[in-house]
Order: structure tokens, then sequence, then C-alpha cells
């Protein structure tokens, strides 16, 4: 199979990210005040906590942002938030011609929006769709909707930019802290993306990008129950500073896996490789329809049976799950015949041992 992972940053590229958002918290905060848990309540006149508009501040002034918000409801909720601020009722959002991811779709079916759908695998139909139909605003998925996708981001958002003056959100979990720049860096209005997937709390959304919708965002969500706390928004400050590190060693870990396995003539095994199938993990395809056997086996060895972030705080040890909705769409035949593996925060041998044990402990049973 052919596919597109997204370019990743090597570990000294996320060292120097995680220097730039020390530095970032450096120019915010006094040396007392980060070694606070942060406050709480809605402060005049922020109505907000304090200490969550200084590490608003930070991530802005990180991603390199007019504004940044945190929001509650995690990446669903920052997109929900988003989308609500670009997009009129009845409005019309123009797509990727690929499955929607669910949360996504069903925001904007409460939207009761009107959706167009192009190529962004091909920018002359971005082009051709956007002479045809009146949009409102457009979504980009940073991570891959279906196996061959293969789009640059920066390109699809010149490309519609070029076309017509529309705002563009884009979906950045998955993607955040893993590529060199987020949506927002590259032209976008709006990236939006979850804390959660990122090491932090649970229930917290990122938003970053224009400030004319944040401050929209912001304005709506009035209410002192809505608001993240700050110690919710120190969270997120000690745990972005690790993220960077933490992904690219995963990264580093997941292409040893590749390399060995291609190497390794284990008979089983069809292919291997690595995708965006949302987050960027290693798809081992069998011969045989033996993939969920084999998933059994490996969380009697200790491998995670499935996500809950995905790569969030909890997931310490490597999951092995089935092949993502998409790709199941894609290709039916992945659900028997195909499992992903994400290393987490385990080494390449680890894995290798479990897979090869699950293997072995299927076929003894077969």
């Amino acid at each position: 199979m052919n596919v597109f992972p997204l370019h990743q940053m090597n570990l000294e590229e996320a060292k120097q990210k995680q220097f730039e958002f020390v530095d970032a918290i450096c120019k915010e905060f006094s040396g007392y005040d980060v070694l606070s848990l942060g406050d709480l309540g809605v402060r005049q006149p922020l109505n907000k906590p304090k200490q969550t508009e200084k590490v608003e501040r930070v991530l802005a002034d990180f991603f390199h942002t007019e504004k940044a918000l945190l929001v509650t409801g995690a990446g669903t909720g920052a997109i929900r938030f988003g989308l609500t601020s670009m997009l009129p009722g009845n409005g019309t959002v123009l797509v990727h011609k690929a499955p929607v991811y669910p949360t996504t779709l069903n925001t904007l079916k409460g939207l009761n929006a009107h959706i167009v759908e192009a190529d962004y695998n091909d920018l002359q139909d971005i082009k051709d769709v956007l002479k045809e139909h009146s949009v409102d605003c457009a979504i980009v998925q940073y991570t891959r909707q279906k196996p061959d996708d293969k789009y640059d981001m920066k390109e699809v958002i010149d490309t519609i930019k070029s076309c017509v003056n529309i705002p563009i959100l884009t979906d950045d979990n998955y993607a955040a802290m893993k590529v060199p720049f987020i949506g927002a860096e590259l032209g976008a209005d709006l990236s939006a993306f979850s804390a959660f997937k990122l090491l932090g709390p649970e229930g917290v959304g990122i938003i970053v990008g224009k400030a004319k919708y944040i401050d929209l965002i912001d304005q709506q969500n009035y209410s002192g129950g809505g608001k993240v706390q700050g110690w919710q928004a120190m969270e997120i400050l000690r745990s972005l500073v690790y993220t960077p590190v933490a992904l690219a060693i995963q990264a580093e870990e997941n292409d040893k896996l590749v390399t060995t396995l291609k190497n390794s003539n284990i008979p089983e095994i069809k292919d291997v490789f690595l995708a965006n199938s949302q987050s960027k993990v290693l798809l081992v395809e069998f011969h045989e329809d033996i993939a969920e056997q084999v998933l059994k086996e490996a969380e009697k060895l200790g491998a995670a049976p499935h996500p809950v972030g995905s790569e969030s705080k909890y997931e310490i040890v490597p999951m092995f799950y089935r092949a993502s909705g998409t790709f199941r769409k894609f290709n039916p035949k992945y659900e028997k015949s195909m499992i992903r593996i994400n290393a987490m925060r385990a080494g390449s041998e680890t894995v290798l041992r479990i897979l090869k044990e699950s293997i072995k402990r299927v076929k003894e049973c077969s």
C-alpha cells in the first residue's frame, strides 16, 4: 500500500521546540508564578482565572498567532467552538473528499451546515469546486483521513485563500507538537486541538489563531462553568514542555520497528508501514485473518487494548488496536487482517517481543 505519513520533527528539532516553549513561559511568568498551581473563578476584568489567561498568552506566543484560548470539550470542543465562530447557521463548509471525523461531522450536523467536498490531494479540484460553489468557511484536517492522502497543509491553505476570502479552521489533533508548524502558523485562521492528546488534563481544548474569532468564542463562552481553571491551565503548561521530545522519541522507535520488521521475514506478516491513522502508527497487515486473535494475546502480554486519548498521559505501554475506522471503510478486509501499533513510551524491543509472542501463541492455538 502506498501511504504518505506526515513529516515529523526529529529529536533535535523537538528539543528546540521544548526550549522555545520554556522561553515563552519565562517571558510571561515570574519565577514564583510558574511554581503556583493556579487560581480559580471568573476574576475580573478577565472573566477567567488570571493563570489561565497567562497560559493562553504563552500559547499564542509559542505558536506565533494573535491569540490563544483554552476551552472545555477537548479537541472536539475546540473544533466546535472554532466552527461556531466562523460558520453561520445553515452555512456552507468546504471539506476534504473523504470520511469526515465523526465528532466533527456531528458538529456540522448540529449547525445544519451544508457540506461541499473537494479533493485536497488535487489543488486544481479545489479551485474548480470553489468556482462552482459559494462557501462560508473550510476545514482542513492535518492528519490523513484515508490511506492515499498526500496533500500538503500549506499548499491547501494557500490554494483556498487564493480562490476565495473565507476563514479556514485546521484540525491539528495528532499533529500539534509533532510537525514543525501547525495550521495557524501556515496561514489558517484558527487551529484547534486537544490538550489531552499532548499529555495534558482531560477535557481541555486549545484554539490558536486570529483574534477576531477567538474574541467571539471568549464572549460566547461567558459562564463560569465553562471556564478552564488556573490549575488546568498550569497542567497544560507543564505537560506541553515534555510533549515534543516524547513524541519525537516515539517516532524514532516507530521507524526502527518498520525497518526491523521488514527485514525479519516473519511468515505471518504480509506488510508493515507507517501511516497517520489518526496518530502516526505502525500498521501490520497479516496474510491471514488473525488480527483479532493477535490483539487478544497482546493484551495478555501487557499491551494496551484500546486508546485513552490517544497519546494521553495515561498511555505508557504500547497500544495494539484494530485498524482505524477510516482505514476499515477504505478496505473492509483490514478489520480482520490488520492491526495498528503505537509504541507510546515503549522501546521498539518491547513492541517486537509482544508482537512476535502474540503471533506465536495464535499459531500454536490454530
